[in-house]
């Protein structure tokens, strides 16, 4: 048996999701979490095998939680559904610690199989992520200039793509204004844009501004 923590903050996600594991004979859902905290709490406390995990949650940013979770639990799996669909998301999800990423527009039967398979210790990741971990590890790769940037700096680069202001993302992520306009000082540097114009002229360039609501 395969047991399941689900953790999104919409109920109606987590009901659904229930709904299609619970026809499964060989998963067994054993707890449910609405925030970064709910989640890191029942990872301390219950025994499971895998954690279905959307990053887009209040409370704890989704790459810091995965670290955090896999620090604590090295053995847990943990699969994240997420509704970004911008290779970028994996790839930091991968490298912070996940055993796969699907998003949620997958068919149902993706997601069992991709369950089991996570749970059997393999790994749920698409080629083009692959190869961008592939090409990332590589001596003296570089990248597009938005994988240069840090978690944090990378969410608050999604926000201002869909054209938050840095009061609004400050209240987003729950973070002083001085801090989210350094961030936004720092990525602008990283990347060699002046404004939050010529950022969102990148975004589209990328292909990056579909998926620009931002994640946890």
């Amino acid at each position: 048996m395969i047991r399941i923590v689900i953790a999104d903050d919409h109920t109606i996600v987590r009901e659904g999701l229930k709904q299609l594991l619970g026809a499964a004979s060989d998963f067994e859902i054993v707890g449910e979490a609405r925030d970064g905290h709910e989640t890191l709490a029942l990872a301390r406390t219950q025994d499971f095998d895998v954690l279905l995990l959307d990053l887009s949650m209040p409370g704890k940013p989704g790459m810091d939680l995965i670290r955090q979770i896999k620090e604590e639990r090295p053995r847990l799996r943990i699969l994240v559904l997420s509704m970004h669909a911008e290779h970028q998301y994996a790839v930091r999800a991968i490298r912070a610690g996940a055993s796969g990423y699907l998003t949620k527009d997958s068919a149902a039967t993706q997601l069992v199989s991709a369950l089991r398979k996570v749970a059997g210790g393999g790994a749920v990741i698409s080629a083009e992520v692959a190869e961008q971990l592939a090409h990332s590890a590589m001596p003296d790769a570089r990248g597009p200039p938005h994988a240069s940037l840090s978690d944090r700096e990378y969410q608050v680069f999604q926000r201002l793509v869909a054209g938050k202001s840095v009061g609004d993302i400050a209240a987003q992520l729950n973070l002083s204004v001085k801090t989210v306009s350094t961030h936004k000082a720092r990525l602008l540097e990283k990347m060699g844009l002046a404004n939050q114009a010529e950022l969102i002229h990148y975004a589209i360039r990328h292909q990056l501004v579909d998926d620009a609501s931002g994640a946890g």
